[in-house]
């Protein structure tokens, strides 16, 4: 077996209607994805391009494939045509590109705008500012072949379960500070560390991978 058939049990079994699991199935083979899909499981996140255009042509077309990753906009064209959900959307310069990959293909895709909630400077995200001022434009009709469903956000990288459920809660503010305005319903939110505080804290979508797939495997 590829993949932790236990784990995966008891994290679906901790859903609500509406939570949605997606499994994070980075550097793992197309053979541990089919395991788990056998299971059930529908929802896959890939942080890497190349890895996921691989995937979605030998894998199963009822996959839905979220990107999860840090995208730059000179790759989006290579996922455009068939990603389910654009998770780390946190400039308006990578919203502009897949707007306009989206008009070429004429589809509507799904994004989630990524805001910074962690302590790290290292990750990557939309302050409070930018992400008031991106929504304003996407109402005014900037985006048309875009659609905004909610906010996401990682949290800090620490053992401090005081501090991320400090996080949660601010995007989670925010997220409710903006979701009937703009109809969104996905608060991405908790990884394999930190998924129960995060659904604690409302999070509609958590992303799971080492629970699931075991250790990540290194890249060269």
């Amino acid at each position: 077996m590829l993949v932790n058939r236990t784990n995966y049990t008891e994290i679906v079994k901790q859903l609500s209607e509406g939570q949605v699991l997606v499994a994070v199935s980075k550097t793992k083979p197309a053979e541990a994805v089919l395991e788990l899909y056998e299971l059930g499981q529908r929802d896959f996140g890939e942080n890497y391009v190349q890895e996921l255009c691989d995937k979605q042509a030998a894998l199963p077309a009822d996959i839905r494939w979220h990107f999860i990753g840090h995208l730059q906009r000179n790759k989006v064209k290579y996922i455009a045509p068939f990603v389910h959900m654009i998770h780390g959307i946190d400039s308006e310069r990578l919203l502009e590109e897949v707007n306009k990959q989206a008009q070429k293909l004429g589809r509507t895709i799904d994004v989630l705008l990524q805001v910074h909630i962690a302590k790290e400077e290292t990750k990557f995200g939309l302050d409070e500012a930018e992400l008031s001022g991106l929504l304003d434009k996407a109402s005014a009709g900037n985006f048309p072949y875009v659609r905004i469903r909610g906010l996401m956000g990682m949290a800090s990288f620490t053992e401090d379960a005081g501090q991320v459920g400090r996080e949660f809660s601010f995007l989670s503010g925010l997220y409710d500070q903006y979701a009937e305005r703009h109809s969104f319903t996905v608060l991405s939110m908790g990884m394999s560390a930190d998924y129960p505080l995060a659904l604690e804290n409302g999070s509609t979508m958590i992303r799971v991978g080492s629970l699931l797939f075991g250790a990540r495997e290194k890249t060269q």
